[in-house]
Formats: structure tokens, sequence, C-alpha cells
């Protein structure tokens, strides 16, 4: 699709005399992964912070699908289909998988709990990214491994009719084959046509699932690439404030 599912024009967001973000243009479409990426301190926390609606921008435009929208709580931004999923991944451990992915929004029948309705939704939408390393959707998380929460946070976004995923560090603290399970699912989560944006600092899981490279330096967007345009080095450039997209060093 040609229209972007999040744009960003001319953001700006302050605290205090503290310009946070500058200016900041974006554009995240569906049915690719964008990597969000920059060193500590760039913006990339307040720019996904205005985009949840936790921390509403100060100006600028947000374009959701062509159109102007504006996002001032959490609340606004998941009924357009926006949905977060935070490094802390936010689950109960004392609950099991059916009872974390529809925490907040259970289901009723006759004024008890629809059981039976939410562990068939909460299978489908596990068998809908090809999970298959969930043995029980009644286990309770506390038995999950990191990689296997990591896949119940993603597939509850998915619940919601997530149009707009946003996966802030997903691999972080990861072990090599869990790593490669949850960028299987970041890719096929882009398949079924959600836009992802991937905030991460491991620039070799960016090359191996990111369509598309936002580079943010000292609260700018100094750079937006296709990562088959680009490499490694140039993306280490564009962090460290040693090269523009200009050209100029």
């Amino acid at each position: 699709m040609s229209v972007p599912a999040i744009e960003l024009s001319a953001v700006l967001k302050s605290f205090g005399p503290v310009d946070v973000l500058k200016g900041v243009n974006f554009k995240a479409y569906p049915g690719k992964v964008t990597a969000l990426v920059g060193d500590n301190g760039a913006g990339k926390s307040t720019l996904i912070k205005g985009l949840s609606g936790v921390q509403p921008y100060d100006s600028g435009v947000v374009r959701f699908f062509g159109e102007e929208v504006n996002l001032h709580t959490p609340r606004e931004a998941s009924a357009y289909g926006i949905e977060v999923v935070y490094q802390d991944l936010a689950l109960c451990e004392n609950l099991d998988i059916v009872q974390n992915m529809f925490l907040g929004r259970e289901e009723l029948l006759q004024g008890t709990l629809n059981e039976a309705d939410m562990e068939l939704q909460a299978t489908k939408a596990l068998a809908s990214l090809s999970v298959k390393t969930v043995k029980s959707v009644r286990q309770k998380v506390s038995s999950l491994s990191g990689g296997q929460r990591q896949t119940v946070a993603i597939a509850r976004s998915v619940l919601r009719d997530a149009k707009v995923v946003i996966l802030d560090e997903p691999t972080a603290a990861l072990g090599v084959a869990q790593t490669e399970q949850v960028l299987n699912l970041v890719r096929r989560l882009a398949d079924a046509g959600i836009a992802v944006v991937m905030i991460s600092h491991n620039l070799s899981d960016v090359f191996k699932v990111c369509d598309d490279i936002a580079v943010l330096y000292l609260g700018r967007m100094v750079a937006q690439l296709k990562t088959s345009e680009t490499n490694h080095s140039d993306v280490v450039a564009y962090i460290t404030g040693t090269k523009t997209q200009d050209g100029t060093n």
C-alpha cells in the first residue's frame, strides 16, 4: 500500500526547557517492518509514547492511514488499532495465557466470564502467527520462557485487531533460538498486513527482519532508509551523528 499506516510531520515535544523531539518526520507502512534506531537519549521512547497516547506531542501532525488524528490517551490510540508491546511486556506471572491476553477486556456471558470463547480466541490468535512453542493457553506465564512471553505479548496485540504494532526491544535478553523465534513472529505480523515498528539496539536483528530503517539523533530524524539500500556501517554513522542523509560527514 502506498499510504502510510502512520505518518508524523514536524512533531515537537519538550519537557520544560529540554527539547526532546525537534520537528520529527516519520512513516511506517502496512505490511512492512520499520526499525526505529538511535542512541540512548535520541528520543525513541518519547516518539513512541506520543504515538501510544501516553505523552501527547506538543505540536505537529499525526496521520493514520492518511487521516489526521489526535492521540491524547492510550485508549484513543488503541481504538485506532495502535498497540505497543513494551520491553517489560506487562504480563502477570500468576495468570495464565488466556487471562493475560484478555486482561482488562474480559468477555462476559450472562454475567460470568466467557472462558470458552476467550480460550478459543486466544488459541486462534496464536495459531494465526504460527506459534507452536506454547503447549497450552492455560499455562501460567510464570512457566514460560522469555521468547514465549514475548510471543504472548505480541499475540495479545493481534487479538485486539491491531493495525500498527510497536515493539520495544523485542529481543532484549533473549537467547539465540528465542531471538530467532521472535524475529520470525515479527515477520509474520508484517506479512499479515500489519505495520510493525521495531525499536532495537541490535543492528543484526534490524537487518535480518526490517524493510526500512529510521534513525533518530538527538531528537531529529536524520535518516529514513530502505534496509536493502544501506549497510551496517552507514547506520552506525547516522546513529553516532558522523553522517547525515545528504551525504555530509
